[in-house]
C-alpha cells in the first residue's frame, strides 16, 4: 500500500477514535455536570460611634474563629460614660436600700429612752391615783382631787401609747410609693449602665462565627466614622454554591437534596445541600463558567457546601445532579 495512503488511513482512524472517546467517554460526564461557582456573602463589621482606630487584630485573608477580637476604637470617652452610669446605679441602689430600712439604731435609742420615761410617768401617775382614791372615799380629800389624779394618769398612759407607736413606725421603711419610686430609679440607672456598656462593647467587635477576613478598610491611627465598616468577613455559613439549571431539569433540584461538587485542585467527596431555588427563570446567567452551550432558560439554584473552608469565593465548580450523584 502506498505509504501516503497508509498515513491518511491511520489519521482517519485516530480521529474517529478520538471522536468516539469524546462522545462516549467524556461527553456524557460533561453533559451531566452543571457549571457553577462559589459565592461568599460578606459581613461588614463597624462601630456605632465614630473614633480613632486604636488597634486592628486581623489581616486580609486570615481565618478567625467565633469570638475572636477584630479591631478596637479609642474607647476612653465611652468608658468614662460607662463608669458614670455605674456610679449613678450605685447611688440609686443606696437610696433604695435606705428607703427600705427604718431609722438608725442611735435614733431608735432616743425613742426607747422616751418610752422608758413615759412608762415611769404612767407608774407614778397610777401610784398617785391608787393613793388618792381611798382617801376620797373616806372624805379626806374632795372628789375634785381624784379627778385631777385620774386625768394625770390617763395623760401619762396616752403619752406612753404615742411613744410606743412612734417607736414601731421608726422600724418601718419609707412609704410604699416612695419605695416604688426608688425601685424605678434603680431600674432606670441599670438600663443606662447596660446601654453604656453595650455601646462600649461595640467599639471592639468580635467575630460572630468562624470566617475568613475578606478586607481590612482601616489601620490603627485612622479615623473611622460611625457605622462605617472597618473589617469585612466571609463567614463559613455564608459560603454557598450558585449554579443554573435548565428548566427541563428543574424538578430534580428540590430544596434539601444533596449534590456533589468537583473543582480544580479540590479534594474529592465535596457535597452541598440545596437551600434555595429561584422562583423565576433567567435567560442569561450573570456569571457562568462553561465550555459548552446551555439552555437559554435557566433557574438559579443555591446550595450550602459541607466543607466551606475548602472552597474560595469566585472559584468555578462542576455540579453533579442529584440523580447522578454517587
Amino acid at each position: 500500500m502506498n505509504p501516503k495512503i497508509r498515513v491518511a488511513v491511520a489519521a482517519v482512524v485516530l480521529l474517529a477514535g478520538a471522536g468516539a472517546w469524546w462522545v462516549w467517554g467524556r461527553g456524557p460526564a460533561r453533559d451531566a455536570a452543571l457549571s457553577g461557582y462559589i459565592e461568599g456573602e460578606a459581613l461588614y463589621l463597624s462601630s456605632s460611634t465614630a473614633g480613632a482606630v486604636s488597634s486592628v487584630s486581623v489581616t486580609r485573608g486570615q481565618r478567625v474563629t467565633a469570638g475572636q477580637p477584630l479591631f478596637a476604637l479609642d474607647a476612653a470617652p465611652l468608658a468614662a460614660q460607662r463608669d458614670q452610669a455605674a456610679a449613678a446605679l450605685a447611688e440609686a441602689q443606696a437610696r433604695l436600700d435606705d428607703a427600705r430600712k427604718g431609722q438608725r439604731p442611735q435614733e431608735l435609742a432616743v425613742t426607747d429612752a422616751q418610752r422608758a420615761a413615759a412608762e415611769a410617768a404612767v407608774r407614778q401617775a397610777q401610784a398617785e391615783y391608787n393613793r388618792i382614791a381611798p382617801l376620797v372615799k373616806q372624805g379626806i380629800y374632795a372628789p375634785a382631787r381624784l379627778d385631777t389624779v385620774r386625768a394625770a394618769r390617763d395623760s401619762a398612759v396616752a403619752n406612753l401609747n404615742a411613744v410606743t407607736s412612734q417607736r414601731a413606725a421608726q422600724t418601718l421603711g419609707a412609704r410604699p410609693d416612695a419605695v416604688r419610686a426608688a425601685e424605678a430609679q434603680v431600674q432606670q440607672a441599670r438600663d443606662a449602665l447596660a446601654a453604656a456598656q453595650a455601646q462600649l462593647d461595640r467599639t471592639g467587635p468580635r467575630a460572630p462565627a468562624d470566617a475568613r477576613v475578606e478586607q481590612v478598610f482601616f489601620q490603627a491611627g485612622e479615623w473611622a466614622a460611625a457605622n462605617q465598616p472597618v473589617v469585612s468577613l466571609i463567614p463559613d455559613d455564608r459560603v454557598k454554591v450558585r449554579f443554573f439549571v435548565p428548566q427541563k431539569d428543574l424538578s430534580r433540584y428540590a430544596i434539601g437534596r444533596r449534590i456533589t461538587l468537583r473543582c480544580d485542585g479540590c479534594a474529592s467527596g465535596l457535597s452541598a445541600t440545596i437551600d434555595y431555588v429561584s422562583p423565576r427563570p433567567e435567560f442569561t446567567p450573570p456569571i457562568i463558567y462553561s465550555r459548552d452551550s446551555r439552555d437559554r432558560l435557566v433557574f438559579l439554584v443555591e446550595a450550602r457546601p459541607n466543607a466551606p473552608r475548602a472552597l474560595a469565593p469566585g472559584q468555578p465548580v462542576d455540579v453533579t445532579p442529584p440523580g447522578d450523584a454517587p
